[in-house]
């Protein structure tokens, strides 16, 4: 039992006097003093007030007591050589201060992204050790029926960057990949220019390549999309020679657009779908193209910024790490307030980073 105020024995308050004050048991008010489950919110409410009334327990012991536990939540992202994603893991790590007033304790844990049976298995281990997941979700039944297992026993579930179609998770956060994909689009047709035929720049018109993460990404997919549909109607005549998976890998991303630099020497641009921009911006500059490819990217990293600033990399699309963390804790704090889960909630902006207004 707590201990009672010091002061006159005849004065101080006692447990009966509280659950007399409060309407309630001797038994309630001890589970409720104690920190013992089975009260309900309200009766909760009404034996610390009593208490607080009666100077059992000081003020801001009153409002401490009267904090439901902190709601845990656990963020799954690929692995750490991604940039990006470790950026995100480590903007959770130190972000604490400004997740207290939401009440909820975070974790990161970077496993397997691309082996939907592990990012299942993952989802699953530690979404049932949680009240709320937030993950990058992969466009698969077993991640699907996963999800679903997690919202049944009452986990909250978030998709976070790239969403899952046709699930029970209860929101997305992420930019509207589509939209991402038809402005790097955009941007590499202006960069090439719109009519092929007369390039700027002293770049000659040719082929157009792609590498992405994986398409098992709904949102690697999307940006494909959106990028294809923006490149046929702004310069139609550009020829898209495929699309390769890198997996997020430096070393094999460096790997893939080596093999399309010497496979076609024509090749007058490159969009990175995915994140590992550093790989490819090493292949252009170890083939000596680095200024004659239009190269667009995703994700603002050190690398990236690298990239930017030495005239490698010519746009990067990114989100904000920090937004999409907040963005992540507040819907879980709705959906624990039975609110709906995007009040207060904005929308991800597609931010464009050039050379000339890096942050």
């Amino acid at each position: 039992m707590p201990q009672q105020r010091p002061g006159n024995a005849s004065n101080r308050a006692r447990v009966v006097d509280i659950a007399t004050a409060a309407g309630v048991s001797t038994a309630t008010v001890d589970r409720v003093l104690n920190g013992r489950a089975g009260v309900r919110a309200a009766t909760l409410q009404k034996v610390m007030k009593a208490a607080a009334a009666l100077d059992y327990l000081p003020e801001t012991d009153l409002y401490r007591a009267m904090l439901p536990p902190p709601m845990e939540l656990v963020f799954l992202l690929p692995p750490r050589s991604n940039r990006y994603m470790q950026m995100l893991g480590d903007y959770i790590g130190f972000a604490e201060d400004h997740l207290a007033p939401f009440n909820v304790r975070c974790k990161c844990h970077h496993i397997e992204g691309f082996n939907p049976r592990v990012l299942a298995q993952r989802l699953l281990h530690h979404g049932r050790q949680a009240d709320g997941v937030a993950f990058m979700a992969l466009e698969h039944p077993l991640v699907r029926e996963a999800v679903s297992q997690l919202v049944q026993e009452g986990v909250h579930v978030v998709t976070l960057i790239s969403d899952l179609s046709n699930s029970e998770r209860a929101a997305y956060v992420g930019m509207d990949n589509r939209a991402a994909g038809r402005t790097a689009g955009y941007l590499l047709a202006r960069f090439l220019g719109r009519d092929v035929t007369h390039p700027r720049a002293g770049r000659k018109p040719g082929k157009i390549a792609m590498i992405a993460g994986s398409l098992s990404y709904r949102g690697h997919e999307e940006r494909e999309m959106g990028f294809l549909h923006a490149l046929e109607e702004l310069c139609p005549q550009v020829q898209v020679v495929g699309l390769r998976e890198g997996h997020d890998d430096a070393d094999t991303n460096y790997k893939q657009a080596r093999t399309l630099l010497e496979q076609y020497p024509d090749l007058a641009g490159m969009y990175n779908i995915g994140g590992a921009s550093d790989g490819v911006g090493r292949a252009l500059k170890q083939c000596g193209r680095e200024h004659q490819v239009v190269f667009i990217g995703h994700g603002l990293t050190p690398d990236t910024r690298g990239l930017l600033i030495d005239g490698t990399l010519d746009a990067v699309l990114t989100q904000h790490p920090q937004n999409m963390i907040m963005n992540c804790v507040r819907i879980f704090s709705n959906l624990r307030e039975r609110k709906d889960a995007q009040v207060g909630v904005e929308a991800v902006r597609i931010s464009v980073i050039l050379r000339e207004n890096l942050p």
